[in-house]
């Protein structure tokens, strides 16, 4: 609905459309820009409650450090297909 509201206007006011072009370019590059800033969040969450959890039971600690690097590759794995899909959309 947004697109099409989008489309409507351009097309109402004929303009520049390589001015739209950068405009896309740039918010592509600050939706990279948040979705590794995000990943980076989130794994430093991740880390910081493992350690917490190794701390509390030291005996679980190759449970826990197993399960802390599954959930850190999840969301490396996401945060790298966020940016490859704002890079193909420049």
């Amino acid at each position: 609905m947004l697109l099409t509201m989008l489309m409507q206007a351009v097309a109402a006011t004929s303009v520049d459309l390589s001015v739209l072009a950068a405009i896309g370019a740039g918010l592509a590059a600050i939706g990279a820009g948040l979705a590794a800033i995000g990943a980076g969040i989130g794994i430093g969450k991740i880390g910081g409650s493992a350690m917490d959890a190794i701390a509390r039971q030291p005996e679980a600690g190759g449970d826990i450090r197993m399960s802390m690097i599954i959930a850190a590759a999840l969301v490396e794995g996401v945060a790298l297909f966020a940016v490859v899909v704002c890079f193909l959309a420049l």
